[in-house]
């Protein structure tokens, strides 16, 4: 089971998210509507894992992955992007990023990715 931060600008998104999870054992701890709420409930709640939508006001997810990891490098960070933002995939990997989430949300994807993740954190 992990505890997951959800992050996106989108209500919508984060309900599709939350919804997938909730058919599973893992356990939505917080959630965060912009890079800089993220920061803060990353500080707060120190989830397993946090996903972050890409393009978002305030802090984009970019910036909020870069602080994130600052505070903890070893934190599991999914980015969360749509076609449009997707050329931020390698400086995503650069500032250290495990795995992207492309939008529509595709559930079987989106499990296999937290189990993979879940997976590495429990071996």
């Amino acid at each position: 089971m992990a505890k997951i931060l959800i992050t996106d600008d989108s209500d919508t998104i984060r309900e599709v998210m939350k919804g997938i999870l909730a058919k599973t054992d893992h356990v939505v701890v917080g959630e965060a509507e912009n890079g800089l709420e993220a920061v803060e409930k990353f500080k707060e709640l120190r989830p397993d894992i946090t996903t972050l939508d890409i393009a978002m006001p305030v802090m984009d997810g970019m910036e909020a992955l870069e602080k994130i990891m600052e505070i903890d490098p070893n934190a599991h960070i999914i980015m969360v992007s749509s076609a449009s933002s997707s050329g931020n995939i390698p400086k995503s990997i650069l500032f250290g990023a495990c795995e992207f989430l492309e939008k529509p949300i595709d559930e079987i994807c989106f499990l296999n990715i937290i189990a993979k993740i879940e997976n590495y954190i429990t071996a």
